[in-house]
């Protein structure tokens, strides 16, 4: 039987061998590079990686503080978490914006630099409010982002159709997110006020290392593959002011240049496409079909796949590419929404057995 002392040093060495914070930050590094290989060659949205980096900085010096008790980190770490929400924000606008997603030192300066001037000044005046500061400036942001995202998924103007629907999700996950963080100071704030941080060292561990790897993870769904660089067209005048109009446009386009089969198509070079405003498109739309633009442009990718599916022996993933779906995860999802069934059910039931080549990839 072990003592109950030799058990403390147990624990007290595993702890200087693998903090879990530093864990944390081995496992976002490998989340940054997984992104920054997916995004080679093509202009990568800087905020959200950005978000990864600071969680990665954040996780080292959670370990210092809570791990080897290095408390000067403590006048570091505000000004990281200060940083996250202007970054989260900026990163959502690049995608509602017709803004370039490269993040510049303006568009940084204009957005966290009051948010670190606020917590830099508490932290050589009143650090007591540091923590209060915080909580405004992270549900501040996450209001921001709401707000951003009242549209809904057309909001998304500047993300390609076919990674909207996750991105859209992985957006308001990070808003809530934000919120969860702000609870977090709330709940530490009010532990030191009323039984001086009895609960506080658990919490903040537990609870900032879990609103880091989600927030990071979200970060990363939320940029999708950015656009390779391309020249914009010019717009011209256009004089559809009637929905219908609109959509016979669309279909139109759709039908003589098979638009929908560029991967990186989305609501502002559609726009451009049709000499339209981008408003004038997701309003008819919205109001036509009762779907969002990414649901309804969705919809020509699988009617031309659900043609291949039955009229070919294309493998599955062959037509997946083909019609402008770059997962499989998407493309099913979207298969499934528009027929209510797979692409391989789908494929039995408009073929004979005996005529179909035996498939395993989706």
């Amino acid at each position: 039987m072990v003592c109950p002392f030799a058990n403390g040093l147990l624990s007290e060495f595993q702890l200087l061998f693998v903090p879990l914070p530093f864990v944390v930050a081995l496992l976002l590094i490998l989340l940054f590079v997984g992104v920054v290989r997916r995004d080679e060659g093509r202009t990568a949205n800087r905020s959200f990686r950005l978000i990864i980096l600071v969680s990665i900085v954040q996780s080292v010096l959670s370990g210092l503080r809570w791990g080897y008790d290095v408390t000067e980190v403590m006048y570091v770490a505000p000004l990281g978490a200060a940083l996250v929400p202007p970054l989260a924000y900026t990163g959502v606008a690049a995608l509602v914006y017709k803004t370039d997603s490269r993040l510049s030192p303006r568009r940084l300066a204009v957005h966290a630099g009051p948010a670190l001037a606020v917590t830099l000044l508490l932290l050589t005046t009143f650090r007591g409010a540091i923590d209060l500061a915080l909580i405004a400036i992270f549900v501040g942001y996450a209001i921001a982002i709401l707000l951003l995202m009242r549209p809904g998924a057309d909001a998304l103007r500047l993300a390609p159709f076919e990674a909207v629907a996750p991105t859209y999700r992985a957006i308001l996950f990070a808003a809530c997110t934000l919120l969860f963080s702000a609870a977090i100071d709330l709940f530490v704030f009010l532990d030191f006020a009323w039984t001086q941080g009895e609960h506080a060292r658990p919490v903040i561990a537990i609870g900032n290392l879990a609103g880091l790897v989600i927030l990071s993870i979200a970060a990363a769904s939320a940029s999708p593959p950015g656009r390779a660089e391309e020249q914009a067209e010019a717009p011209e005048a256009t004089d559809l002011p009637d929905d219908k109009k609109t959509i016979a446009a669309i279909e139109a386009l759709m039908a003589t240049r098979h638009v929908y089969r560029d991967v990186e198509l989305d609501l502002d070079r559609l726009a451009r496409k049709l000499c339209m405003p981008t408003r004038q498109i997701s309003t008819a739309v919205n109001r036509t079909t009762g779907k969002n633009v990414s649901q309804y442009v969705n919809e020509f990718r699988i009617a031309e796949a659900c043609s291949l599916l039955a009229t070919t022996d294309k493998p599955v993933t062959e037509i997946m590419f083909e019609v402008g779906f770059q997962t499989k995860s998407n493309f099913n999802r979207e298969f499934r929404r528009v027929t209510e069934m797979s692409p391989l059910q789908w494929r039995g039931k408009q073929r004979p057995m005996d005529q179909i080549v035996i498939e395993h990839d989706l």
